[in-house]
């Protein structure tokens, strides 16, 4: 639709590649509304303003992430959690509510669409102004893998007393991984890449983290009582009561990446050791934008590797068989018309 008085029309110039849009392809997280556009990385420029929006003009470098609305009423709202909000609407795969002002009436009972796509409009409240440090073809990736990872670290380094002396374990080193790496050792923590194999030892060491093997029992063994938090990226199955075994007394695991199937994971040692397992998702809006101010300061980017349109699917199917690089695949929008 067409901009309303407090929405942004964005002419989408980018978009990520994220797990979640294979997984929601493959309707793995119960979705089943198709044909759809997934994408919720996006990066553009506005093209259009609504008259009630402020701090946004036509021709500002914008992006939009993984919501585009929610009630902005209720105490989780108002708190800034909008992504816990039980009306919070995803940028695909949401069945559009009503209420949401006139020119959205066609929407309403229709299912969003994401990035993989030309353009979109949103509420300006979930529409971020591109900081000028941040090259626009980067600025996608942030919305999800930078907040993603940015919230636990934020938790569990920065507010508790900063990086210094401290060490985290990164579970997996994909695009989620990567950025991981990069925001712990930007907050002043020493980082180690727990991995299937030590396979991306040189890609770890270029971003300043060791690396470890999970499946080396004595790897293993020597690293109990290591980490004081842990981030699991990883989607895919896989053992998680020996990795909790590293996190130091009191230590935090924190669930990222969304295995489909169940894990195990034994009750004495979490009594033991006081661990703590938690999950985290994106944030709400006040701390994305914190976290973007941060990435500008600190120079943290995702490593991108751009794409086209006609090279998803490869993509795609790299995600699901694990060969896909820790480079983020972004798509070039423009590509889209070489599709016929």
């Amino acid at each position: 639709p067409s901009a309303g008085p407090s929405d942004v029309e964005v002419a989408i110039k980018f978009c990520g590649i994220c797990h979640s849009d294979l997984h929601t392809i493959n309707g793995e997280w119960g979705v089943d509304i198709y044909l759809l556009a997934p994408g919720h990385e996006i990066a553009g420029i506005a093209t259009a303003v609504g008259a009630d929006v402020e701090g946004i003009k036509v021709g500002d470098r914008v992006g939009v992430g993984c919501m585009v609305g929610s009630c902005r009423t209720c105490d989780l709202c108002q708190s800034g959690l909008e992504q816990h909000c039980t009306q919070m609407v995803a940028t695909y795969s949401s069945v559009f509510p009503e209420g949401k002002g006139e020119n959205y009436k066609s929407a309403v009972g229709h299912h969003t669409n994401g990035g993989y796509s030309t353009a979109i409009t949103v509420n300006s409240h979930f529409v971020f102004r591109i900081p000028d440090a941040i090259p626009l073809e980067y600025f996608g990736p942030l919305l999800c893998a930078g907040i993603t990872t940015f919230s636990p670290l934020n938790r569990h380094i920065m507010q508790a007393g900063g990086g210094a002396g401290k060490t985290v374990g990164v579970i997996g080193f994909g695009g989620l991984g990567h950025m991981a790496v990069k925001l712990a050792k930007a907050m002043g923590a020493e980082v180690v890449v727990i991995s299937r194999s030590d396979a991306k030892k040189a890609a770890a060491e270029k971003l300043g983290a060791e690396i470890m093997a999970h499946g080396d029992a004595a790897a293993v063994a020597t690293a109990t009582r290591k980490f004081d938090v842990i981030l699991d990226t990883v989607s895919a199955k896989h053992a998680v009561a020996p990795l909790v075994g590293m996190l130091k007394v009191g230590g935090t695991y924190v669930l990222l990446g969304a295995p489909k199937a169940a894990f195990e994971i034994e009750a004495l040692p979490l009594l033991f050791n006081r661990h703590s397992m938690e999950g985290s998702l994106i944030r709400g809006i006040p701390e994305t934008k914190e976290m973007l101010e941060f990435c500008a300061q600190h120079k943290v980017l995702p490593d991108n590797k751009i794409i086209k349109a006609t090279e998803v699917n490869d993509h795609l199917k790299a995600l699901a068989n694990g060969t896909a690089s820790a480079e983020r695949a972004v798509i070039d929008v423009s590509t889209i018309d070489e599709m016929g």
